[in-house]
């Protein structure tokens, strides 16, 4: 500490008291800023730093377990059985041809005309009508998720699958020629209803889409969770070529880009693959019935109104 001397007084060294006080309140203000940086900056609301040689405790555990990851899940989706095209007049795209899937006594048939072109003139348009009675067609269970059916005509198998109001024709790979008729025809991609009755159902439709494709998402992320690396680029690969495929079968179909009606029954049906392939069934769980309202009781003997009686 330094302190100024001033001259002798009275034959004696006075130190001024005024500033021997201020040279004490330096000192004491640097031994508080000394200890101030010597404590880390704590923030508000933060945990207090232990003593030297102290230990914290751990906070307290809640007592609960950590909640499991959940795992992926598809949700449930309706699929038509054949009773959803039985007896309905389907056109191919919604526009040409005419077809008509009826019971028999053997089982279903299908009466089926199909339009096309001459074989050796592409611009003239013809039909060929495959009788007037339904041909007999033989079910193929569900590989897809969906009944499916062949119909046993020598002129052109034809390979469908069962949808919602529609049906789609997976076979055969290239169009026929029916030599008897000169005529090609074509049957693939999707026959449904009549596209100009189609407007009216616009919502219902744009619902049923937005239900299977989160099915299909869905469906697709169980695949993937439940696979390898090598497996999972085959189900992008795969997911990627349905786009695709949807994109290319129902470009023809009328009113497809203002309504998407064949894009939805196409999109339940790969809904319903995916879960054929997960093992799950393609039938969503029945509402729990609801309990019945209790009866109201009987009325006691001498209550309510008295009979008339005669006078």
């Amino acid at each position: 500490m330094q302190m100024r001397l001033f001259p002798f007084e009275n034959g004696h060294l006075v130190i001024r008291q005024v500033h021997l006080a201020f040279c004490l309140a330096q000192l004491g203000f640097a031994g508080a800023s000394s200890a101030a940086l010597a404590q880390p900056l704590q923030l508000p609301g933060a945990q207090p730093f232990n003593a030297p040689g102290t230990q914290q405790a751990a906070p307290p555990a809640s007592g609960a377990p950590a909640p499991a990851p959940r795992a992926p899940s598809m949700p449930a989706i309706r699929v038509a059985g054949e009773e959803a095209i039985l007896g309905r007049v389907l056109l191919q795209n919604g526009g040409l041809g005419e077809a008509v899937f009826e019971k028999t006594a053997t089982g279903f048939g299908l009466k089926l005309t199909a339009n096309g072109f001459q074989s050796s003139n592409l611009v003239e348009s013809c039909a060929v009508s495959f009788g007037e009675t339904p041909v007999p067609v033989t079910s193929l269970g569900r590989p897809a998720g969906v009944p499916r059916y062949r119909l046993e005509a020598s002129i052109c198998p034809i390979v469908f699958d069962v949808l919602d109001g529609a049906f789609l024709v997976v076979e055969p790979a290239q169009p026929c020629i029916v030599e008897a008729a000169a005529c090609r025809i074509d049957p693939r991609g999707l026959w449904g209803p009549d596209a100009r009755t189609l407007p009216a159902r616009a919502k219902e439709i744009e619902s049923a889409r937005g239900v299977a494709e989160r099915a299909v998402r869905e469906g697709y992320r169980v695949l993937t969770a439940k696979a390898d690396a090598v497996e999972q680029r085959a189900i992008a690969r795969e997911q990627a070529s349905f786009s695709a495929e949807r994109e290319l079968v129902c470009r023809s179909f009328l009113r497809e880009g203002q309504l998407g009606f064949c894009g939805a029954r196409m999109t339940e049906a790969r809904a319903a693959s995916i879960r054929a392939r997960l093992g799950l069934s393609n039938e969503p769980a029945k509402a729990p019935a609801k309990p019945r309202p209790p009866r109201p009781a009987a009325p006691t003997s001498g209550s309510g109104p008295l009979p008339l009686t005669p006078q």
